[in-house]
C-alpha cells in the first residue's frame, strides 16, 4: 500500500490524499533499457505545496488521520462524491482517542496562527478600513466558534474548502500573469514618454527586435501528442524512439508509483518542449511567461484526457487517450507569443486603475506628511515651552543670590549655611586649652587666677 501525494491544483488529489492506498498498476518493464534509478520502496516522497494559506496545516491533519487504520479502511471504499458530500466526516467520531488528541492540538495551533495574523493585518490597516469580509474568509477550512477541539464539521470544512480553492487556483494564476503582462507593458510605454524621440524610436526597435527573436525557435510539439511524448521518451529517458510504449512511458513518468500521472507529474512531461521557447540566459525569454506556458500545456492534457475531470490520469485514461486520432494527428500549438493576451482596452481599464491607486496612496502620503508636520510643531512647541521654563527657573536663583538667599537644593534645603548660623548640635567643639582666633576688635579678658582666695 502506498499513500497519495498532496499536489497542488488537485481537488481530487486531496481527498484521495486523505489515507487513500492504492497499488500502482503492474507493468512489466524492461529495466535494462531504463537509465536511472527508479523509485525505492518505503522511501518517503516530499509532498510538494499545494499553494493554500492553509498548507500546513493540511498537511498535519492528513498525517494524523493516516495513522489510524479505522479511517484509512473507511476511504479505500469511500468515492469522491461520498467525499464531497462528507460521508467521510462523519466516520471521526469513530478514530482513536490518540488521533483526536492530536487534531484537537492541531487546531488550537492553527486558531492560535490566524488570530495572530489577523490581528497583524488590522493593526497595519486600521487607519484605512478593514475588510472584515476577508478576514472572516481565513476561517473557512474550519470551525472558529469551537476553537478547541476538532470535530467531523473541521474535516468537512476542510475538504470543501481545499476543493473549492484547489479548483480556483489554475483561474487566479491567470488572471495574476494576465496582470503582471499588463504591467510590463504598462511601465514600458511609461518609460517611452520620457525619453526625446530619437530614443523612443531606438528603445521600440530594440523591444520589436527582442519579439521577434524571442519567437524564433524549434517548433513546439502539441502536449500530449504522440510526437511530443516520444522526444521524452527519447532524449529524456533515453529510449529507442522505434520502441515507443503507452504503458512503459506511463510508469516510468508515475514518479511516486501510485497509479496515477498528477499535475506535477504531467507539467514535468513538458520541459523539453519549453526549453525550445525559452532559455533563462536570454534577456528576451521571459521566465515567468515560461510557467504560465507550462500551466496552459497540462490544462490542455487534462482536458483531453481526463475523462471523469478528477484532475488526475488514471493508465485506462492514458491509454484510451493514445487511441484518438488528435493523438496521432495533432493540431499546431500555438505559444504564448503567438496570441493576444490583452486587449487595448483591457490595457485601459488597468492603467486607470492602476492611476486610481496611486492617487489614494498619494493621499495617504499627504496626509501623513501634514500629520508628521503636526507632530513636529507641537514637539517644538513643547520644546519652547520648556526653555522657557529653565528660564524662569533660573532668573529666580539668580535673584536670589542677590537677595542673599541661598539657591535651593532639588528638595528645598539650603545648599550651604551664611556664616555664623549652624545647625542645633553642629557648634564647633575646640579642646580645651585650645588657642582659638578672636574676631577683629575683640579683646580677651584675662583669666580668672585659681590661686587666689576669694573672701
Amino acid at each position: 500500500m502506498k499513500r497519495l501525494s498532496l499536489l497542488p491544483q488537485q481537488c481530487i488529489l486531496l481527498m484521495s490524499c486523505l489515507l487513500v492506498a492504492l497499488e500502482a498498476v503492474p507493468i512489466d518493464i524492461d529495466k535494462t533499457k531504463v537509465k536511472g534509478e527508479g523509485h525505492v520502496e518505503g522511501e518517503k516522497i516530499e509532498n510538494p505545496d499545494t499553494g493554500l494559506y492553509y498548507d500546513e496545516y493540511l498537511r498535519q491533519v492528513i498525517d494524523v488521520l493516516e495513522t489510524d487504520k479505522h479511517f484509512r479502511e473507511k476511504l479505500q471504499t469511500a468515492d469522491i462524491e461520498e467525499i464531497k458530500r462528507g460521508k467521510l466526516s462523519r466516520e471521526l467520531d469513530l478514530v482513536s482517542h490518540h488521533v483526536r488528541t492530536r487534531l484537537d492540538e492541531l487546531k488550537r495551533q492553527e486558531v492560535a496562527r490566524l488570530r495572530m495574523l489577523i490581528k497583524a493585518k488590522m493593526d497595519s490597516v486600521q487607519d484605512t478600513g478593514i475588510d472584515h469580509q476577508a478576514l472572516l474568509k481565513q476561517f473557512e477550512h474550519l470551525n472558529h466558534q469551537n476553537p478547541d477541539t476538532f470535530e467531523p464539521k473541521d474535516l468537512d470544512m476542510l475538504i470543501k474548502a481545499a476543493t473549492s480553492d484547489l479548483e480556483n487556483y489554475d483561474k487566479t494564476r491567470h488572471e495574476e500573469f494576465k496582470k503582471y503582462e499588463m504591467m510590463k507593458e504598462h511601465e514600458r510605454r511609461e518609460y517611452l514618454k520620457t525619453l526625446d524621440e530619437e530614443k523612443r524610436q531606438r528603445e521600440e526597435s530594440k523591444f520589436e527586435e527582442m519579439k521577434k527573436k524571442h519567437g524564433d525557435h524549434p517548433k513546439v510539439h502539441h502536449p500530449g501528442s504522440k510526437d511530443q511524448l516520444k522526444e521524452v521518451w527519447e532524449e529524456a529517458d533515453g529510449l529507442d524512439p522505434n520502441e515507443f510504449d503507452p504503458k512503459t512511458f506511463f510508469k516510468l513518468h508515475d514518479v511516486n508509483n501510485d497509479g496515477f500521472l498528477d499535475e506535477q507529474e504531467l507539467e514535468a512531461l513538458f520541459t523539453k518542449e519549453l526549453e525550445k521557447v525559452y532559455d533563462p540566459k536570454n534577456e528576451e525569454d521571459d521566465m515567468v511567461e515560461m510557467e504560465e506556458e507550462r500551466l496552459r500545456m497540462r490544462e490542455h492534457v487534462m482536458n483531453e484526457v481526463d475523462i471523469n475531470k478528477d484532475r488526475l490520469v488514471t493508465l485506462e485514461e492514458f491509454l484510451r487517450a493514445t487511441e484518438k486520432k488528435e493523438f496521432l494527428e495533432p493540431d499546431s500549438w500555438e505559444t504564448l507569443d503567438q496570441q493576444q493576451l490583452f486587449t487595448e482596452d483591457e490595457l485601459k481599464e488597468f492603467e486607470s486603475h492602476i492611476s486610481q491607486q496611486e492617487d489614494e496612496l498619494r493621499k495617504k502620503a499627504e496626509d501623513l506628511q501634514k500629520q508628521k508636520e503636526e507632530l513636529q510643531r507641537h514637539h517644538d512647541q513643547l520644546q519652547a515651552q520648556k526653555q522657557e521654563l529653565q528660564q524662569v527657573v533660573k532668573q529666580m536663583e539668580q535673584k536670589k543670590l542677590q537677595q542673599g538667599n541661598p539657591p535651593a537644593g532639588p528638595a528645598g534645603e539650603l545648599k550651604f549655611q551664611p556664616p555664623g548660623e549652624h545647625k542645633v548640635g553642629d557648634a564647633p567643639k575646640h579642646p580645651a586649652g585650645d588657642d582659638q582666633p578672636l574676631p577683629p576688635g575683640h579683646v580677651q579678658e584675662p583669666a580668672a587666677r585659681t590661686d587666689q582666695v576669694h573672701p
